[in-house]
């Protein structure tokens, strides 16, 4: 079984990340996350500088320390969400060489992240899986844009390496060091993500992620997140950035890839929409609902249900309490029932991946 050794425990792998963009996942504290068999979250480089700050995080001893996590932490390099900034208004950022500027809504002050200070800031943080700087781009963004975020990404890449070597200098081999990821980038040319992931490879990092969007327009994989795979060599881990359906998370152990993260499962949860599995991962079949299905606990069919969410589940929300009281829990409006709900489908992604492990 392929596995993921860090300063702060081993992730067998496939493995879902859940995301804890700024040092919390939604609705569940830290013992919650363990209770559910969680071995590792994302943050977020970018919200996290802002709020409570780097150095603050670093002064107390490190994100996991902080937020009383004894997992793995990966940390995101903010890029994507630089990006959405720039898409969502020209006046909110912009992006030169150097690296990004951006702005955290109208009115606050500009900051800028370029990739020294990004590495700086995850190792401020005290990551265990770190992100080189990327620029990320729409799919639909003109042919000189993509290949100027191929561009910019390699060099930004390099310049990532280049910092992440000087704060590594003077940790004897063998020591407990973070990894460093760096992201292919291309949008849905395969000339430029092959050009992007050659010079990736060229300059050498731990593992590699796919960049980008990976969901066309009706839900589906695109077909670049395969041809990626095939780029990188399978003895490099492999990140598929920002996919979370299960479906597509089965699809994709299929190809190869070994980590996920999104927000899908814990924002889901908190609408109310729980994934129970059909046949307990005895067949996983990437087609949609073909190994589970969802139940919408806020439906009026759930008031007098007295059956857990999924029978033979083994989270809180199962192990304690029927349909009907949590959808009780959701009409009333209590947080109880999204800690629990959350719970509940954290714990099918650990179940899920347990059962893509054991067919490695």
């Amino acid at each position: 079984m392929r596995e993921l050794r860090t300063a702060h425990g081993v992730i067998q792998l496939p493995a879902f990340l859940p995301d804890a963009t700024r040092g919390v996942v939604r609705a569940v504290d830290s013992d919650d996350l363990a209770r559910v068999g969680v071995e590792g979250i994302v943050v977020n480089v970018l919200h996290l500088s802002s709020a409570p700050g780097a150095s603050v995080i670093s002064s107390l001893g490190g994100i996991g320390r902080f937020m009383g996590w004894k997992g793995v932490v990966a940390c995101d390099s903010g890029g994507f969400q630089v990006y959405s900034l720039i898409a969502r208004s020209a006046n909110l950022g912009s992006v030169t060489e150097r690296g990004f500027t951006y702005r955290l809504g109208q009115g606050r002050a500009k900051e800028t992240l370029t990739p020294e200070k990004c590495i700086e800031r995850q190792f401020q943080i005290g990551a265990d899986l770190m992100f080189c700087l990327d620029y990320c781009t729409h799919p639909e963004a003109p042919e000189e844009v993509q290949r100027e975020s191929v561009e910019r990404t390699v060099a930004w890449a390099r310049r990532c390496k280049e910092e992440f070597a000087r704060r590594l200098e003077g940790v004897e081999p063998g020591e407990p060091r973070p990894m460093l990821f760096a992201v292919v980038q291309g949008g849905a040319d395969r000339d430029l993500r092959r050009s992007c992931a050659e010079e990736l490879l060229e300059i050498g990092f731990d593992g590699y992620g796919y960049g980008g969007w990976p969901v066309g327009s009706e839900g589906g994989l695109v077909e670049t997140v395969e041809y990626v795979r095939e780029l990188v060599p399978r003895e490099f881990p492999l990140h598929g950035l920002g996919i979370g359906k299960p479906e597509s998370i089965v699809r994709c152990v299929g190809m190869g890839y070994d980590l996920f993260d999104c927000t899908l499962p814990t924002r889901d949860a908190r609408h109310g929409r729980l994934y129970v599995s059909t046949d307990g991962f005895a067949t996983l079949d990437e087609e949609a609902g073909a190994f589970y299905e969802h139940v919408r606990i806020e439906d009026d069919r759930y008031r007098r249900d007295e059956r857990p969410v999924e029978e033979g589940c083994d989270c809180p929300a199962c192990r304690g309490y029927s349909r009907s009281y949590l959808r009780h829990l959701f009409e009333i409006g209590d947080a109880a029932g999204w800690r629990l709900a959350t719970l509940h489908n954290l714990r099918f992604y650990a179940r899920l991946m347990a059962g893509l492990q054991s067919r490695r």
